[in-house]
């Protein structure tokens, strides 16, 4: 999927020990293209056209180190048993992906930093997102984020709502939380995110939450924890 790439190079450009050699979208053109390029590291998908992740596997003359990232969770036992170093589930952080970084170090080598300090190091000189991709119908469109109202996760995937609808996309809440402007975005529950432009007011929901009033009436829940810790601020 174009966007679950995306990320995943946007997840990667600060890591320096890694170049990306190649990007394919189907199964025929990832046996082409790795046997040519002769990568150390693989990140492969389980469902993509012209053959699946494991099938690419089996087609290929060079054996780099794989990594998968899927959102099937059935075939991790398959992964391994071809050993694979891990298994991604989408959608995934930079934490989650650092973890994988550090069994692929340990396995290929790399510099005496350590994945921790290098991805904590990476998202300090990150600048925030200033849009995100969506795909409408045929068409990928940019949303600018200050255009997002609040995000709400569903499932695997997060919605974003804005003024102008809702859309779809293939991420996380844990990454629009680490990219998004801290001083604009915050998350008031695991689940959600909101824009504090697009606030009227947080007012109570229950004895435990309070909830945040937006500019379009909408109102969202935020966490008993979070809440709690909005109330001792206010006072």
């Amino acid at each position: 999927e174009p966007l679950a790439r995306r990320q995943l190079r946007d997840l990667l450009a600060d890591v320096a020990w890694i170049a990306i050699a190649g990007e394919t979208g189907d199964g025929a053109s990832t046996v082409r293209t790795v046997n040519a390029v002769r990568p150390d590291l693989l990140f492969l998908d389980i469902r993509m056209p012209e053959g699946d992740g494991l099938e690419v596997l089996h087609q290929l003359d060079h054996h780099p180190h794989v990594i998968f990232t899927t959102a099937f969770d059935r075939y991790a036992v398959a992964a391994f048993e071809v050993q694979a170093l891990d298994y991604l589930l989408k959608p995934f952080g930079g934490k989650r992906l650092g973890q994988a970084l550090d069994r692929v170090r340990q396995q290929i080598g790399g510099n005496s930093e350590t994945l921790p300090e290098r991805f904590a190091a990476a998202t300090g000189r990150r600048q925030p997102l200033r849009r995100l991709y969506v795909r409408v119908g045929g068409r990928i469109i940019p949303v600018p984020v200050e255009k997002i109202l609040h995000c709400e996760a569903r499932g695997d995937y997060v919605a974003l709502h804005t003024a102008d609808g809702c859309y779809v996309v293939n991420t996380s809440v844990e990454y629009l939380a680490e990219r998004l402007s801290p001083e604009s975005f915050v998350r008031i529950h695991r689940s959600r995110i909101v824009n504090l432009e697009a606030v009227q007011a947080f007012e109570r929901h229950d004895d435990k939450r309070v909830r945040a009033r937006l500019t379009n009436g909408t109102t969202v829940v935020a966490s008993r924890a979070w809440s709690s810790a909005l109330r001792d601020e206010a006072t």
